[in-house]
């Protein structure tokens, strides 16, 4: 059994982190990455990445972003469905064995898709080196999520046993939230080697909330109070429509109520459509998206952060990020009652959850929260001491740095070991 917790140094320790895609591209993976290697470093421990076919962005075949360096995986893959996903698998393998035979990292630790799970256990066993891998989301609930798969499909299927696989033969696994962990334990896998990784924030990227951007104010036409705001990609789990819609209810309530939309995604064109069509048009506010080094500046015009996703596998199992940069920032934070939101919500105290699906109960939840406005800034410091106590990324990184010791302490001969 594996030790979760960790308190120990982990100096010179060499670890290849094998990712679908990276900075400079901008997304929740990217900047969870970013913080776990920064996080990483300022432990002792050397670190690089390793990108797959998947990312797209151009780039030389050593890239250093943010004093972060990434090695590329050359080529296009291509071939029916099936055969091609193994031939990203392979060709990111042996990318992985050329690059560990000069850089000779010590940990091989793989972050979700599978596809990159087993191109690294594969790498791991066939040059003799411990393997983590570690699960953000299961990617068959996602595709299900953002409307490119079907729950129960062959794809689905396919994937999930892969997944399956990989766990199976890692020798330590982590996932991002109990949701996770949990369905892994209920499918058969052994727990002793499952442990969390929350999502997290570096809390010396977030100091005191800006002071509200007037010129910005002036600039997009949104009002003062109460603002009810979303920042991050308009896909169909997120559950916009339910808040545009449930708008004109709240307005009923509070005339001046207020919704700022930041940002873009699939469902930007219908959402903009509801939008259009409601009585509450002229309160419903899209910026499109908006640079990264800017969203700082929209967070300062928004009272409370919404996020009204709807009920699924995907959103009960996956701990989104935003509401925890959004607490970090001392915002005030609302969102369905979910699995994932309940892992880091507690409500009433670090902020506000209302029952998912359902545009009448979330406006009448919103209407009761900006009644109860006297409360918020207790509410803000509570859920910023929530971030820094259990999501603050300079202590969670501690969990990494113990299953390295131990597994580099072990070093068992893992040498072409069977992987199918």
């Amino acid at each position: 059994m594996l030790s979760l917790v960790c308190h120990k140094p982990c100096h010179m320790t060499r670890v290849l982190h094998i990712l679908d895609h990276s900075l400079p591209l901008h997304s929740g993976y990217t900047f969870r990455t970013r913080a776990i290697l920064k996080s990483l470093q300022g432990k002792g421990v050397e670190v690089r990445g390793i990108t797959g076919a998947r990312h797209l962005a151009e780039g030389p075949d050593v890239e250093t972003v943010e004093g972060l360096t990434f090695h590329r995986t050359p080529g296009a893959t291509s071939g029916p469905p099936g055969l091609r996903e193994w031939r990203e698998i392979e060709s990111l393998r042996a990318q992985i064995e050329r690059v560990a035979a000069d850089w000779r990292p010590d940990v091989l630790h793989a972050h979700s898709p599978a596809l990159c799970g087993m191109a690294g256990l594969r790498a791991a066993r066939n040059i003799g080196l411990p393997f983590v891998y570690e699960i953000r989301a299961f990617w068959e609930d996602a595709a299900v999520g953002n409307g490119t798969g079907t729950e129960g499909s062959l794809k689905y299927r396919l994937t999930r046993a892969l997944e399956n696989r990989v766990v199976a033969g890692a020798d330590a696994v982590f996932t991002i939230c109990e949701g996770l962990r949990d369905d892994l334990v209920a499918r058969g896998h052994d727990g002793d080697k499952i442990g969390l990784s929350p999502n997290g924030v570096d809390l010396t990227l977030f100091g005191d909330p800006p002071p509200r951007d007037d010129a910005l104010v002036q600039a997009i036409g949104i009002g003062t109070d109460p603002v009810i705001g979303f920042i991050g990609s308009f896909y169909d789990y997120e559950g916009l429509d339910d808040l545009i819609a449930a708008m004109p209810l709240l307005q009923e309530l509070h005339p001046a109520a207020q919704l700022l939309l930041v940002g873009g995604g699939p469902m930007d064109e219908a959402l903009r459509a509801q939008a259009a069509a409601s009585p509450a048009s002229a309160a419903i506010v899209f910026t499109g998206r908006v640079p990264h080094a800017e969203v700082e500046r929209y967070y300062s015009l928004v009272d409370v952060l919404a996020y009204p996703r709807k009920k699924s596998r995907l959103t009960d199992l996956v701990t989104p990020l935003k509401p925890l940069e959004a607490m970090a920032e001392r915002k005030i934070v609302a969102a369905s009652d979910v699995g994932g939101h309940r892992e880091l919500i507690e409500d009433g105290v670090t902020g506000l959850l209302f029952p998912p699906d359902d545009p009448p109960a979330m406006a009448a939840a919103l209407a009761r929260f900006i009644d109860a406005k006297a409360g918020w800034p207790a509410m803000r410091e509570r859920g910023r001491e929530h971030v820094a106590q259990r999501h603050d990324w300079s202590r969670n990184v501690e969990r990494y740095l113990d299953v390295y010791q131990e597994l580099l302490g072990a070093k068992p001969d893992r040498r072409h070991s069977a992987v199918g």
